[in-house]
């Protein structure tokens, strides 16, 4: 039979505050987005055609068109689902600042995505009797993705770090440990990728690049860039464990993470499955909250932590780091 502690049941509330009170504001901002695009594109009803072109397939002609309202309440709906996608993350699975960050930049992002695409393709169609040969700019989806990255970054920078939690417990007998030296120093690094996942994101890139070229929008190539940067920061992490912990940071520098050595409850091996443990590859948020950095099938390295969290980080020789950063734990504890 389980207990819960005063501290356990204070450290439950805490990370729940803290995931209540960065959804709303994050979804707040979000939601002020999607409303003053909203009312931008109302105050053009007047000069704009009915009805409007709302969808482009890959010639430059529409293909698909809709009211003012449909229009709106498309922008809308759709930006709700996601608010409420992200806010569910954090309400569930917030435990850790990393994955706060993650649901308010994602907020912010999405929410000015959509602005920002139905502002831009409404504003093309103003003054016009006929939008049956308007043509999208090609620069409108480069800057739809790129412009919301400003806000979803200070957003992402004004969720606070994790509080230092000390764990008040030892080290479990049967945890694997390293035979070391009390003045003696030990340094664990790793590089780990993601082998599919470097697969998928050439993939990706060559086929913007042909989309660019076949469209002929060179705007397009923007997209590039920003894949580059995305696959670039979450594909490839650098992992150390020393004394003062475990450190886990992409080749890019962000995003990263760092578990302080006297925060670890145990450190382990386990066998991972990136599609059914996390569905899918990268920086994920798995069962119960536990964060992921799966970057392949197999061994991983499994931190158990104070304050119920916990990180999972697919490495090769997880085994020694494991037994190494428990060395290092009972060290902070002052036992070692």
């Amino acid at each position: 039979m389980s207990t819960r502690t005063a501290r356990d049941t204070d450290t439950d509330d805490t990370w729940r505050r803290r995931a209540v009170i960065t959804s709303i504001w994050s979804s707040a901002i979000a939601l002020a987005l999607l409303i003053a695009a909203a009312v931008i594109i109302w105050s053009w009803r007047d000069q704009l055609p009915h009805p409007l072109a709302s969808h482009w397939s890959s010639g430059s002609a529409p293909d698909g068109f809709s009211g003012l309202t449909g229009c709106i309440t498309f922008m809308g709906a759709t930006g709700l689902g996601c608010i409420a996608l992200f806010d569910a993350i954090a309400l569930f699975s917030g435990r850790t600042a990393a994955t706060l960050r993650m649901t308010a930049a994602g907020n912010v992002w999405i929410a000015g995505l959509l602005a920002t695409i139905a502002t831009g393709s409404t504003a093309v169609q103003r003054g016009l009797a006929d939008a049956h040969h308007v043509v999208l700019p090609g620069w409108l989806l480069p800057t739809a993705m790129l412009a919301p990255l400003i806000p979803a970054g200070i957003a992402a920078f004004l969720v606070p770090a994790d509080r230092h939690q000390p764990s008040a417990s030892r080290i479990p007998e049967g945890a694997p440990q390293i035979p070391l030296g009390a003045s003696a120093r030990a340094v664990w690094l790793r590089r780990t990728s993601s082998g599919p996942g470097v697969a998928i994101a050439v993939g990706s890139i060559l086929l913007v690049i042909v989309l660019s070229i076949v469209l002929d929008t060179p705007g397009i190539l923007a997209l590039v860039a920003v894949l580059t940067l995305v696959l670039g920061a979450t594909l490839a992490f650098r992992v150390r464990v020393d004394a003062t912990g475990l450190t886990v940071r992409s080749l890019l520098g962000f995003p990263s993470t760092r578990i302080r050595a006297d925060e670890v409850e145990r450190a382990s091996v386990i066998d991972v499955s990136p599609l059914r443990d996390f569905g899918g590859w990268g920086w994920r948020v798995g069962h119960g909250g536990r964060t992921g950095i799966v970057l392949r099938s197999g061994e991983a390295l499994l931190v158990e932590q104070t304050g119920g969290r916990s990180l999972v980080i697919t490495v090769e020789d997880a085994a020694q780091g494991a037994a190494l950063l428990n060395t290092m734990a009972v060290r902070a504890r002052g036992r070692g």
